[in-house]
């Protein structure tokens, strides 16, 4: 059956904002062209969208043309205000932007072992509110939060863990008491994943395997485009996996043993020693100064070593889900690069007989608050389209 006059009015709309949102600002002639539509059609989509205060005139085309076909249009990028904070262990980063993710304001904290709960959530909840207002945003229309741990499929919550501070937990609840804003959490390896599929190393991919190397080491699967979570939330718990040279095995509440004792920062930082590898403060601190240094100064032996534990872990998650394609992400994988991940690549061949590249990531750590600020951008845009088309 045929669209109805209004319902073809909201496909239309959104198919405008849509264009907009991922072209930027465009004439009547070059939405037009892009959407097939009629001329009128489009000059009564652009005036609704005007005044509905979606869109606004932002500039003209060339500058001998005027008039109303030389008018460009864009979006009211401050219709809405966003948020995405990156909870870490010892600390948070985060920052504001406007409903087409553009930063507006940034901010962080360390916050230490020996702060209390109720004090780490007041000093973040408040750097968030004041980073707010120096953005200019009186208002937050959704907040992104990444967390490291096990997000509950049923609920959304931060599952308990107690190799997590306890204020990782009470922040979010926090923040939905004290925020008029929709407040979303999502694993910082899914959202890093997020991020490096749709700005990085895996945009032409839409399945693959992201390993996540930082201070712990997790992995998210994209399969046939969406993100995979599991029935617990727990997919890409890596750091459990069971692994030949870590000397033990590990337990339900305990990782050692596993994949982390081979391949988390101190692991990395105990292997870098026993070769003698010291990082200049230029490379920057933990694993990830020391992978770059290794990397910069040719140290083969700490580089194939660091290449074959990696290795063992992607082979059994490769034997598994065969993405044909991993990326090493995280400051590590930042760090070690293009050399790093051709030496798993080639160690990977001889484990598996599944042809799989293995790419270096390209966001780093900064991944995470990507992932969260483009969560976050893409419910925002869907509800302000939708309410204003």
């Amino acid at each position: 059956m045929p669209a109805s006059p209004s319902t073809a009015r909201v496909i239309n709309d959104r198919l405008a904002l849509r264009l907009l949102q991922s072209e930027g600002p465009l004439t009547a002639a070059q939405l037009k062209a892009m959407t097939g539509l009629s001329r009128p059609t489009v000059a009564d989509l652009v005036e609704r969208l005007q005044e509905s205060g979606l869109i606004r005139i932002v500039g003209e085309t060339g500058a001998r043309r005027r008039g109303p076909n030389a008018r460009v249009y864009g979006i009211v990028a401050d219709r809405a205000h966003l948020a995405a904070l990156d909870v870490r262990t010892q600390g948070v980063s985060l920052v504001v932007a406007d409903l087409l993710g553009a930063t507006l304001a940034e901010a962080s904290l360390p916050i230490g072992t020996d702060t209390g709960t109720e004090p780490a959530v007041e000093q973040v909840a408040a750097l968030l509110e004041q980073t707010a207002r120096d953005a200019g945003a009186a208002r937050l229309h959704s907040v992104g939060v990444g967390v490291p741990g096990l997000i509950d499929p049923d609920n959304g919550e931060l599952r308990d863990s107690s190799g997590l501070p306890a204020w990782h937990r009470r922040l979010v609840a926090a923040l939905q008491e004290r925020l008029p804003a929709r407040v979303v959490l999502e694993n910082e390896t899914n959202l890093a994943a997020l991020a490096e599929q749709r700005a990085g190393a895996a945009r032409d991919r839409d399945t693959f395997v992201f390993l996540w190397l930082g201070h712990g080491v997790g992995a998210a699967l994209f399969l046939d485009g969406r993100l995979r979570r599991g029935a617990s939330g727990g997919a890409g718990e890596i750091g459990f996996l069971p692994v030949p040279g870590t000397g033990g095995l590990p337990s339900a509440s305990d990782c050692g043993g596993g994949f982390h004792s081979l391949t988390g920062s101190a692991a990395i930082c105990e292997l870098a020693q026993e070769h003698g590898l010291k990082a200049p403060e230029s490379a920057g601190p933990g694993a990830a100064g020391l992978v770059a240094e290794a990397v910069a100064s040719g140290q083969d032996a700490f580089l194939d070593v660091l290449a074959h534990r990696l290795s063992l872990g992607v082979a059994a998650v490769v034997s598994i889900l065969d993405p044909g394609c991993v990326v090493l992400g995280g400051e590590v994988g930042l760090a070690g690069g293009a050399e790093l991940a051709s030496r798993v690549q080639d160690r990977l061949a001889e484990l598996t007989p599944l042809p799989t590249q293995v790419r270096a990531g390209e966001l780093g750590g900064a991944a995470v608050l990507q992932g969260a600020l483009l969560t976050v951008r893409d419910r925002a845009q869907e509800d302000v389209f939708t309410q204003g088309a």
